[in-house]
Parts: structure tokens; C-alpha cells; sequence
């Protein structure tokens, strides 16, 4: 399959306002994601994501934690908007992702969004992460054609759980840069037991199938080694789930190709919610973690990234402090 990362970047991509318009009407009935909640968001009675029309974001910040390739010595600008489409118990980031009670959230307009991001491109990040934006592609799409229409070239990662319709991605051909797409699960009793999401192994790996129809394996750096188009899966291995994980990596490799790359993880750190669990409430051994990386060899990934056992505790982020992360 040929590389299709030279034609993603161009001005062409720019939504008209009326299909921007258009994409928010579909809020009025919402079915943009896999859930298909037909929730009216305009008004109080919100679905399962309990989102409205406006932008509820939690932080826009400078972060460089990421993967080397995402963030370089300048970190990339990340975006997080609030609640989620998924309700992972054990999710690191509990403090604004919980669709039920009192989050850490603004509710921010348009311009105040795009200043603010404007103001960390200005400090030298060259890249724009939307975290958890399924249930805001619309308002994710307005924010990159408001950055192009300010003559911004920044590169822009949706950071997704995957638990998305291919439907809503297909709409994203040409404005998204990167994808960084979760693979969470290919047991589907886990995924409705840790996150509430029925079909998550169908719904999800239709999802990467779609965004590497639109990206290939390769990915296309800049001349400073950081990504400007491409696909890179992340998984994060869970304590006691050796056996999903190899299930990931296997469909990866079988349904996709050995050559895409691979962000696998071990900083899975139990947070309060989760404390008590027979395995979510311990960290990640490192006999399971070198099983995982073991098959990831066998399987012909040599592309990508790995962590190590010190990890836990390192990314947890406090949504409480206006910089969240330590090294923001």
C-alpha cells in the first residue's frame, strides 16, 4: 500500500462554513459516535457522553510527554476536551473524563480557544493534540479551520479511545494529520466490564481500519524528526490481561500490517477509584510486560516505541493545577 501522507496536508482540506454548519446540526440528534445516543445537545437532556453544543474543554497545555516523535524537545499543544464517550474505571485522566458528577472543565468560545493555542504555537510547539474529542468532532474541525484561516500549518493528532464509527472518521479525511488511536481491547466481556463499551472490539478495529485506509503504515517526519502525517496505535497493557494485549497486537499485525507503528505502554498506575481491585489495583509486572514485548517480536513490529517498568506514576496528570502535567 502506498504512502498517503503528501496530499493530507493541503489547504483543500478546509471546511466551507457551511459544512461546518452542517456538522453541527448534527448535534441536534447526535449519533457521531458508536453509541448513537440521538441526544438533542442543545438542550438539557444530554446522552451518554453528557456533552453540549459549545467547546467544554478541561486544559489547553504545553505537554512533553509524549512520544518523541509527537512532542521533541518544544512539546506539542494538547488540547483536552472533557467527558469521553468510554468510562475506563481506571482511566488516568478521572479527573475530567467522568461523565457523572463535577469535573475540572471551562466552557470556552471559539476565539478563546484558538488564542490560547495560538499562544503555545508561539512559544515553538508545532503541533496541535485533540485528547478525546469523539464526541466533539465538530467542534475539533471548527478549531483547525479557525488555526488555517489564521495561516497556522501546524500538524493535528486526534488522540482517540478508537471507540468511533467510521462514518464520523471519514468526515476527518484531509484535516486530521496524525491519528493516535488506543487499541484497548479485543475481549469485548473487558471492555464492557472496564469501560462500559459494548462492541468496543468490532466498533474499534473498523476504526483503525479506517485510519490506515487514509494513512498507510508509513508516517512522514519533518526535518526535525517529528511526525507530520501518519498513524501510530497505542496500547496500554493492564495488569492480568496479558492475553487481550497479545490479542492487539495480533490484529494489528494480521488485519493491518507488521509496519505500522506501536506506542505499547507499561504506565498503567492504579488510581483511587481502582485501589482495591484484584488487578487494576496493582501495577504492571515486569513478566507480563516482557510477554507482551515478546510477541510484539514475533510478530514483526520494529517500528515504534516502548516504556519501561518505572513509568507508572511518571504521566499521571493533576487537572486541579492550571498546568496539569509536571512538565508543562
Amino acid at each position: 500500500m502506498e504512502p498517503r501522507c503528501g496530499k493530507i496536508l493541503s489547504d483543500v482540506t478546509k471546511p466551507t462554513q457551511d459544512e461546518l454548519s452542517l456538522l453541527f446540526e448534527r448535534l441536534h440528534d447526535c449519533t457521531l459516535c458508536p453509541r448513537e445516543c440521538h441526544a438533542d445537545r442543545r438542550t438539557g437532556k444530554l446522552g451518554y457522553c453528557q456533552s453540549g453544543m459549545g467547546y467544554s474543554i478541561s486544559t489547553i497545555c504545553l505537554h512533553r510527554g509524549e512520544e518523541p516523535i509527537l512532542s521533541g524537545k518544544n512539546g506539542i499543544c494538547n488540547v483536552f476536551f472533557t467527558r469521553c464517550n468510554m468510562r475506563c474505571r481506571f482511566c488516568q485522566n478521572y479527573q475530567i473524563s467522568r461523565n457523572r458528577g463535577p469535573i475540572h472543565e471551562q466552557q470556552l468560545t471559539l476565539e478563546e480557544v484558538v488564542d490560547q493555542i495560538e499562544q503555545i504555537l508561539d512559544c515553538g510547539a508545532t503541533a496541535v493534540g485533540f485528547v478525546s474529542p469523539s464526541h466533539f468532532i465538530p467542534q475539533m474541525r471548527a478549531i483547525i479551520a479557525s488555526l488555517k484561516l489564521r495561516g497556522r500549518k501546524a500538524t493535528f493528532i486526534m488522540n482517540t479511545n478508537a471507540y468511533d464509527k467510521v462514518e464520523t472518521l471519514a468526515l476527518l479525511e484531509g484535516a486530521i494529520d496524525v491519528y493516535l488511536p488506543d487499541l484497548k481491547y479485543m475481549d469485548e466481556g473487558l471492555a464492557l466490564e472496564y469501560s462500559d463499551a459494548p462492541n468496543y472490539p468490532q466498533v474499534a478495529t473498523r476504526a483503525l481500519t479506517e485510519m490506515f485506509r487514509q494513512k498507510a503504515a508509513e508516517i512522514e517526519l519533518d526535518e526535525n524528526g517529528l511526525i507530520r502525517c501518519g498513524l501510530i496505535i497505542r496500547h496500554l497493557v493492564l495488569p492480568g490481561q496479558v492475553k487481550n494485549s497479545l490479542r492487539c497486537l495480533r490484529f494489528i499485525a494480521t488485519e493491518l500490517s507488521p509496519n505500522v507503528h506501536i506506542s505499547l505502554m507499561a504506565q498503567y498506575h492504579p488510581i483511587p477509584a481502582v485501589s482495591s481491585h484484584p488487578t487494576l489495583g496493582r501495577t504492571l509486572d515486569q513478566e507480563e510486560y516482557e510477554e507482551v514485548l515478546c510477541e510484539m517480536d514475533r510478530l514483526g513490529f520494529n517500528r515504534g516505541f516502548i516504556q519501561s517498568l518505572e513509568s507508572p506514576g511518571t504521566y499521571l496528570p493533576d487537572f486541579s493545577q492550571s498546568h496539569p502535567f509536571k512538565d508543562c
